[in-house]
């Protein structure tokens, strides 16, 4: 399996899977994707579907770690995928099941389904890549006896499921930046208790953008990336999309019984990445009919889908929701998207991005005026999308919680609300879980007037001591905190 750039040049050489592990962007400032995405059989699916969701990950991702031996792989996934490390499952669920499925509507032939994805340590679905990532890196850089620091940035969930993979790995820093008091209480403290000496939390003074974009832009500093050995654990990290893959098969296979059914995920969606993953298992052949993108009063995405405008939005309109970890106007992974819409052409991406930082979009419609006509193709893709806001995802919660009794998190909410906008008769909905409702308690207490319930162990998590540094969105100051803390 060879993997290429979004941008690549024509004297851009194709890389390994280990290659790319441990990097983010390409050097060209793309970001990687297989030359040819692997094909699914359905005799592979036949097969697949009584797997343990360790076995199942092994079968997707030597598909794509071509370069890691079969049986080194195999223990990774044995390693990470554990019903210890996912063990907080709602009542009813087995925690050996990993990914639960529950169906929440049954109408007519219509059907509705929560796959629950927040069961790992730190209770959002960023865990279900993260984990393996950890253990990944670890494994590479012990042979290689080399160090990794990590620089990445989270609103709100990637931050810490990074930081629980990475806790005490050796070889591994983590630097993560975060918006300045814009993530939830849970959400801070999550991250900000840890006292690890490996761990490194910067809140930053803005939105989400702000720390991305400072992610990207030492990211493209490649004498200093180099230098400081720098990594990153965003969704433009290419092992973070692809173990993502693994569990639009796993819901798949849960929800069917044969490979002539399809079915249909609604996404809620923010950086585009989880989503993508969703793409990616499409295109390799699972059976998906509808890939619908959910998004909060932050609807870049929305917008995209439903007029072929991709309008990045500025900081000072970047709108801070009740859904957090989706108030996102630059979505980072929609470029792997968009160099499949426009027919792999790498010299067209880099054109329609570049206009993205110089003009803050591009235009695919097609009409007058426009830079091309590709949104006309997004249809073959099974794109839909739609928008939430926070009275529609407060109204959501309390109507799950009364027919249903699972309190969801506001993320989720949006993704319900939006997926019932979009079910069809004869097809599956399934709704991807974002994280537990304990991580969003402000709004759970104003939606049902209780709390949410927490799992052991995080009862009293925004009393613990909280250890973070608070700086500007200065690239410059930023290299500067690295390079102290490095010793590099």
């Amino acid at each position: 399996m060879q993997y290429v750039s979004t941008r690549a040049t024509p004297a851009s050489q194709p890389q390994q899977f280990s290659s790319i592990l441990l990097g983010g962007l390409a050097p060209d400032g793309g970001l990687y994707l297989p030359a040819a995405y692997p094909q699914v059989t359905g005799a592979e699916l036949d097969a697949w579907r009584k797997l343990p969701y360790a076995d199942l990950a092994y079968e997707i991702l030597r598909k794509f770690a071509t370069d890691i031996p079969d049986a080194d792989l195999k223990a990774l996934t044995a390693k990470t995928y554990t019903p210890a490390a996912y063990r907080n499952v709602r009542e009813g669920e087995s925690a050996a099941d990993i990914t639960p499925l529950r169906v929440l509507e049954q109408d007519g032939d219509k059907t509705l389904i929560l796959q629950a994805l927040s069961n790992g340590p730190t209770l959002a679905f960023k865990d279900m890549a993260m984990q393996l990532l950890g253990n990944l890196f670890e494994y590479t850089l012990a042979k290689e006896d080399a160090e990794l620091n990590i620089f990445g940035a989270t609103s709100g969930d990637t931050g810490s499921a990074a930081e629980y993979a990475m806790r005490g790995k050796k070889g591994i820093r983590v630097f993560m930046l975060s918006p300045h008091q814009k993530m939830s209480a849970f959400q801070s403290a999550q991250m900000f208790s840890l006292q690890d000496p490996n761990i490194f939390n910067i809140a930053v003074e803005g939105v989400f953008d702000d720390c991305q974009d400072m992610v990207k832009a030492v990211s493209n500093d490649l004498r200093f990336k180099a230098m400081q050995k720098i990594g990153t654990v965003n969704s433009i990290n290419w092992a973070r999309v692809v173990a993502q893959v693994v569990y639009y098969f796993r819901g798949y296979l849960a929800a069917t019984t044969d490979n002539g059914q399809k079915v249909s995920f609604t996404v809620p969606s923010g950086n585009f990445g989880n989503i993508c993953a969703g793409h990616i298992a499409r295109m390799m052949g699972l059976p998906i009919d509808k890939l619908v993108a959910a998004t909060n009063e932050n609807d870049v995405l929305d917008e995209f889908f439903r007029t072929g405008v991709y309008r990045v939005r500025k900081s000072a309109e970047t709108y801070h929701t009740s859904s957090p970890s989706m108030d996102i106007s630059k979505a980072s992974n929609f470029e792997r998207f968009v160099f499949d819409l426009v027919g792999r052409d790498p010299a067209r991406v880099g054109v329609l991005f570049h206009k993205v930082e110089t003009e803050g979009g591009f235009d695919l419609s097609g009409k007058p005026g426009s830079d091309g006509d590709e949104w006309t193709q997004v249809a073959r893709y099974g794109f839909l999308s739609g928008r939430s806001t926070h009275k529609d995802r407060v109204a959501t919660i309390r109507d799950v919680q009364d027919d249903y009794g699972i309190t969801i998190d506001t993320h989720t909410a949006d993704g319900v609300k939006v997926a019932r906008e979009h079910m069809a008769p004869g097809v599956p909905m399934i709704v991807l879980e974002t994280a537990l409702a304990a991580k969003f308690n402000e709004t759970i207490l104003e939606a049902l007037g209780m709390d949410a319930e927490r799992p052991a162990g995080f009862e009293d998590i925004e009393s613990l001591p909280q250890k973070f540094v608070v700086m500007k969105a200065d690239v410059a100051a930023m290299k500067a905190y690295i390079a102290a803390n490095t010793g590099l």
